[in-house]
């Protein structure tokens, strides 16, 4: 017996970052929307736990009980007195290290995954509890669609979208830890006033109209000079992807990913065509949002 979990990747159409906490984490506004790329997680019993993957990059995903995919079928299996022996195979097709919440995905989808193979049963509020001790982004990998994030972006308010956006996304041939780019945020900080993280009411405004470009002209990422600063060459490809178009043109979360918006499909496949000539990324990526969140596509 086996289940198959599909689990999709994240924009940041907005990061607000406030200040530093006691506990080292920084408040967030945090506005996820979810779009089609897409990690699959299978879970067999097996006669131990282990982590299988393949795809893009499947090289630089941990195969130890440090994966999230791993950590969240061992948290699961805790509070329901279940045996984690599962092989927990992951089909990625998100970046690695590239600021779209792949591991994030994974986790979602194992939870899920382990979740109906064990029959648990366990109410969404309890999935989503477990998410939010995994990581920031994995309660919004299990919900998927649009939502504001707040705390350190486990507290989900959904969203309402009004339409269709689409994206382009050029991949860089190096990652950026997402540690270290919060680092860099606070050394960059360091002596300023930082304000309290707020969702731009206009920017929430354009996504439930389903207005590409209201929506172009609201995004923003205090991440992003952080992640310039740290890998330069990124102000490059952002350059490369406005000449050919785009609305707009921002870092995906933490980097080193970069995101364009464009106004249709006809436009997105021309930025993504002008990306991949430009030498400035690796491989370019074109998807549209909203993307449902993780989804139980196979089971048997």
């Amino acid at each position: 017996m086996s289940v198959t979990v599909r689990v999709p990747a994240k924009v940041n159409v907005q990061l607000a970052v406030g200040a530093a906490r006691a506990d080292g984490f920084h408040d967030l506004a945090n506005v996820f929307l979810a779009v089609g790329l897409y990690d699959e997680v299978t879970v067999t019993p097996a006669d131990e736990l282990r982590v299988t993957c393949e795809g893009p990059d499947a090289a630089q995903v941990p195969l130890d009980r440090t994966n999230l995919a791993a950590r969240a079928a061992l948290a699961l299996a805790e509070r329901y007195d279940r045996d984690p022996r599962v092989h927990l195979h992951i089909a990625k097709d998100i970046p690695v290290a590239g600021g779209m919440a792949g591991g994030s995905a994974d986790g979602a989808g194992a939870l899920l995954a382990c979740d109906a193979l064990w029959g648990t049963g366990a109410p969404r509020d309890e999935l989503l509890d477990i998410c939010a001790e995994l990581g920031s982004d994995v309660p919004f990998s299990l919900v998927g669609g649009a939502a504001l994030g707040t705390g350190r972006g486990e507290k989900l308010t959904p969203l309402e979208v009004g339409g269709t956006f689409h994206w382009v996304f050029a991949m860089a041939g190096q990652g950026l830890s997402t540690p270290a780019v919060f680092r860099e945020f606070d050394r960059l900080g360091e002596g300023l006033d930082i304000p309290e993280p707020v969702a731009s009411e206009e920017l929430l405004g354009a996504l439930a109209a389903g207005d590409p470009d209201a929506l172009a002209a609201t995004v923003s990422n205090d991440l992003q000079p952080a992640a310039l600063s740290l890998f330069p060459e990124l102000a490059d490809t952002l350059d490369a992807g406005r000449a050919a178009g785009a609305l707009a043109a921002l870092v995906s979360g933490s980097g080193p990913t970069t995101a364009y918006l464009a106004r249709d499909t006809a436009a997105a496949r021309k930025i993504a065509d002008a990306l991949r000539t430009s030498g400035t990324c690796r491989s370019v990526r074109v998807a549209a949002g909203p993307a449902p969140g993780a989804t139980v596509v196979a089971g048997s």
